[in-house]
C-alpha cells in the first residue's frame, strides 16, 4: 500500500523541482547565474530545503518513504548543477585557450631567441685560443672506460672510477657510434673532455695544439656551485721545446684576453692530493663599487650578478667552467674583486 503522503502537493512539489533545474540549467552561461540559481534550487533558504522542513508535519511512518524520494530529489538536482559546472569550466577553460590552432604549422613568433652565458663564454675562449694556433676538436659525451681512464693511466681503484662519482649506463647498453677499445668495459658519461686529447693522439702524430669544450659529468650534488653536469675546456699542446713557460705564457693572454689587459695574475705551486704536478693561478680584478662589474666580461649575466670560479689543470690540460655563485658575495669582499681559482 503507497504512503498517504505521496498524494501531497509535496510529491508534486519535488517533481516541479527537477523539471525546473533541467528547463534552466542549460541556459545559464556565466558563474554568477549559476551560483544565483544554485542557491534558489538548493540552498540554505532554496526550495529544497524547504521542503526538507516539512519532514517534522509527516507521521512517524510515512517518514523513511518520505525520506528517500527527498533524497533522490537532491541526488537528481546535485548531478545537474555538477553536469552544468563542468561545461561552465569547460567554456572558461576554451575562453583562455582560444581558437584551436594547427601545432604542425610554424610558430607565427618572429623574436629570436638569445644565447646562453655558458655559450658566449665558450665561444669567446675558441676565438681567443684559435688566434695562437689551436684547433677546435670535440668528442662523444657517452665514452668507454679506455678512453675516459685506462688511456690516461687512471687505475682501477682510482676513486673517480667509483660508480659514486662517474655515471655508469648498464652493462647491456649498446651505442653504435662509440665502439669499445676493451673486451667488456662499460659505457659511461665523460667525466672530462681529457677523452679528446686521447682520440686527437691516437689519430695523428705530433705537433698536437688542440682545445676540447664540451659537456662533463659527475655525481656531484648539486648546489650554488656544483651541478651533475657542468662544462669544461681543455687544452692540449704537444711538439718540440714547449716548456711550463709556454704554459704561464699562453694562461696569462687567455685570462687578460677575457678579462681585460689589467687582470693581475700569480703563478704558484699548489698540492691536490689527486693531480701530481699542478699548480694554482689565483687572479684579482679590481672592481667598481657596487655589484661586480661586467666591464671586463663581455657577457652580463642576470642579476643577482654572480662571481666567476674557473679551474685550469696545468699537467697537460686546461680547464674551465663558469658556475653561478650565490649572492652571498654581498657580505664579503665581492665588492672590491673577484677572485679565481685555477689548478
Amino acid at each position: 500500500r503507497r504512503p498517504l503522503f505521496l498524494a501531497f502537493p509535496m510529491q508534486d512539489s519535488l517533481s516541479a523541482l527537477v523539471e525546473r533545474a533541467k528547463s534552466e540549467l542549460p541556459n545559464i552561461t556565466s558563474r554568477p547565474d549559476f551560483e544565483s540559481l544554485k542557491a534558489t534550487l538548493v540552498g540554505p533558504k532554496g526550495e529544497l530545503t524547504g521542503l526538507m522542513k516539512q519532514m517534522g508535519t509527516v507521521s512517524k511512518e510515512e517518514r523513511p518513504a518520505m525520506g528517500k524520494l527527498i533524497n533522490e530529489t537532491k541526488n537528481a538536482l546535485q548531478g545537474l548543477l555538477d553536469a552544468t559546472l563542468s561545461g561552465l569550466e569547460a567554456a572558461e577553460l576554451a575562453a583562455q585557450l582560444g581558437p584551436a590552432i594547427d601545432p604542425t604549422l610554424p610558430s607565427p613568433d618572429s623574436i629570436a631567441g638569445t644565447r646562453h652565458p655558458l655559450t658566449l663564454v665558450r665561444e669567446e675562449l675558441n676565438a681567443i685560443l684559435k688566434k695562437v694556433g689551436f684547433t677546435v676538436v670535440e668528442g662523444p659525451e657517452v665514452e668507454t672506460e679506455y678512453y675516459c681512464f685506462d688511456a690516461l693511466n687512471t687505475p682501477a681503484t682510482h676513486p673517480a672510477r667509483d660508480p659514486q662519482d662517474t655515471f655508469y649506463f648498464p652493462t647491456d647498453a649498446k651505442f653504435s657510434n662509440i665502439d669499445k677499445k676493451v673486451e667488456n668495459e662499460k659505457y659511461l658519461l665523460r667525466t672530462h673532455t681529457s677523452s679528446v686529447q686521447i682520440r686527437t693522439m691516437l689519430k695523428g702524430e705530433p705537433p698536437i695544439r688542440i682545445v676540447s669544450p664540451g659537456r662533463v659529468y659527475r655525481r656531484d650534488t648539486v648546489d650554488a656551485t656544483h651541478s651533475a653536469n657542468f662544462h669544461q675546456m681543455e687544452g692540449l699542446y704537444v711538439d718540440k721545446n714547449v716548456t711550463v713557460k709556454d704554459l704561464k705564457a699562453l694562461l696569462d693572454y687567455i685570462l687578460k684576453s677575457l678579462l681585460g689587459s689589467d687582470t693581475k695574475v700569480r703563478f704558484r705551486p699548489h698540492y691536490f692530493g689527486y693531480r701530481p704536478s699542478a699548480v694554482s693561478k689565483p687572479l684579482n680584478l679590481p672592481l667598481n663599487l657596487g655589484p661586480p662589474s661586467t666591464r671586463r666580461c663581455r657577457h652580463p649575466i642576470p642579476s643577482p650578478e654572480p662571481g666567476i670560479r674557473s679551474r685550469w689543470c696545468a699537467k697537460s690540460s686546461m680547464r674551465f667552467s663558469r658556475r653561478l655563485v650565490s649572492p652571498w658575495w654581498k657580505a664579503r669582499k665581492w665588492k672590491r674583486s673577484i677572485t679565481v681559482s685555477m689548478r
